[in-house]
């Protein structure tokens, strides 16, 4: 659905873009989009839309944070042999 409606919006801003059918049949899709965006099912699909994505963001921040957490647990710490860590930065040595 997401992406027949992707298409139809190309399709459409294409059309405008590229036409040669004059001011008159620009202003006419431009009514007809601006009618289309204002629509109160529009609206409510797209807040729909919305408050999805704000659900899969926070779900995905989340397994990103466990996923973090559990990959500094298994990354070893570097022991300094001797030497003070705030006397010597580590060698960074280029890629």
């Amino acid at each position: 659905m997401k992406s027949r409606m992707m298409f139809m919006a190309g399709a459409a801003i294409g059309y405008v873009l590229g036409t040669k059918a004059g001011r008159e049949r620009y202003e006419q899709i431009k009514r007809l989009s601006r009618q289309v965006s204002e629509n109160p099912n529009v609206q409510e699909a797209a807040g729909a839309l919305r408050a999805k994505g704000g659900e899969f963001a926070g779900a995905a921040r989340g397994k990103a944070g466990e996923m973090a957490s559990s990959a500094k647990e298994k990354v070893p710490q570097q022991k300094m042999s001797g030497r003070h860590e705030a006397d010597e930065q580590p060698k960074v040595y280029p890629g």
